[in-house]
């Protein structure tokens, strides 16, 4: 092996098969940087099979290993040798869990896991986790007037925050808190990534949670809109930024908002409808009234997400992600049009005999 190649240094990815740890796992291998990635059942051929696709030109193959955020067993290994560790893996539902612990046991006890392994390597520099800005601000009131930033935390006991928001705040300080509570021959740096909602291009089998609103809108299960408003991001930046996270000094210790800038379900209607009306998708984009959203939710577990959320719109300030990561955001539109033809592509939506496909594909 040449002594280029052994100064390579070896990252550790958790839950590859996972949406936004396939982008964090291909900016990686693209970069040169030798990958092993976690995943709960190396035999799940529809998981592994587009894993192993993600770079086939790269320098060094993908290493898979196995490794559950609920079992002690797997996690010395996994770590291993690793110079770097990007804590991606961590629960997203997309209904209302009946149990908080089904989020919060795998969430806090597979994060503490994870840097547990990290601190008996011995070889681990910097670890990144994956939180969101559900641990920065997660309840469902919201401030119009205030943009939150990487210094304010969700309030776990507030009853506006539910049980996903608990978990990836929970989760974020148990991992900040284990660092300060590491004796000082052990210890490593810590980063964290806190993307707002992402969509972006799907890389394998796995569609994200937060892409299926997009998803009913294309397949037109969404037959009215409501007003309900997210903090977007592109989950190409979001991989661009783990992996400046760990070849940037000034990142370590501090927590790093990712997004681009509010949108409203209605604004995201549009821009698809105008894209793909005359390809044969007929997106709804007429509003649906909040007593209708509260209707649906008696039969419908997702309306339950998002009822408390109805006409809040939500500001962070993502100015270290500018300032420190160097990232500028993609801009909303062009993100959103990327996630459905990437649905499209991989047949998750079916395609009609107008589609004309992509004009162009940056990275996906």
């Amino acid at each position: 092996m040449s002594k280029g190649l052994e100064k390579s240094p070896l990252v550790l990815v958790t839950g590859v098969s996972g949406y936004v740890a396939s982008h964090v796992v291909r900016v990686l291998l693209q970069e040169g940087y030798q990958v092993r990635g976690t995943v709960r059942d190396l035999s799940n051929e529809h998981k592994i099979k587009p894993l192993k696709e993600l770079c086939p030109n790269s320098r060094f193959p993908l290493q898979l290993v196995e490794a559950d955020l609920l079992k002690d067993e797997g996690w010395d290994d996994a770590v291993r040798t690793c110079e770097y560790v990007m804590h991606v893996a961590s629960p997203f539902p997309n209904k209302p869990q009946s149990q908080e612990d089904d989020l919060l046991k795998p969430a806090v006890d597979g994060t503490l896991l994870v840097l547990g392994a990290c601190a008996r390597a011995g070889s681990v520099r910097r670890v990144v986790i994956t939180s969101s800005i559900a641990a920065v601000h997660g309840e469902t009131v919201v401030n119009k007037d205030r943009k939150y930033g990487p210094h304010d935390w969700t309030d776990i006991n507030s009853p506006f925050t539910d049980a996903y928001a608990k978990s990836k705040t929970l989760a974020e300080k148990c991992a900040w808190d284990f660092i300060k509570n590491l004796p000082e021959e052990k210890r490593f740096e810590l980063v964290s990534i806190n993307p707002g909602v992402i969509l972006g291009p799907v890389l394998t089998n796995v569609v994200g949670t937060s892409v299926f609103p997009l998803k009913r809108m294309m397949n037109m299960t969404m037959p009215l809109v409501p007003a309900v408003n997210i903090y977007l991001c592109d989950v190409r930046d979001v991989a661009l930024a783990h992996w400046k996270a760990i070849t940037i000094p000034e990142a370590a210790g501090k927590r790093f908002i990712i997004g681009s800038e509010s949108l409203w379900f209605k604004e995201m209607s549009l821009i698809l409808f105008e894209e793909f009306v005359n390809q044969g998708y007929w997106v709804f984009h007429r509003h649906c009234p909040y007593w209708l959203v509260w209707l649906t939710s008696f039969v419908d577990s997702t309306a339950v997400l998002i009822l408390p959320r109805i006409e809040n719109v939500y500001q962070y300030d993502n100015s270290l992600m500018t300032k420190i990561l160097k990232l500028t955001p993609k801009i909303p539109k062009k993100t959103i049009i990327d996630t459905a033809y990437s649905l499209i592509e991989r047949g998750i939506i079916p395609k009609t005999k107008w589609y004309t496909g992509p004009k162009e594909r940056d990275n996906w």
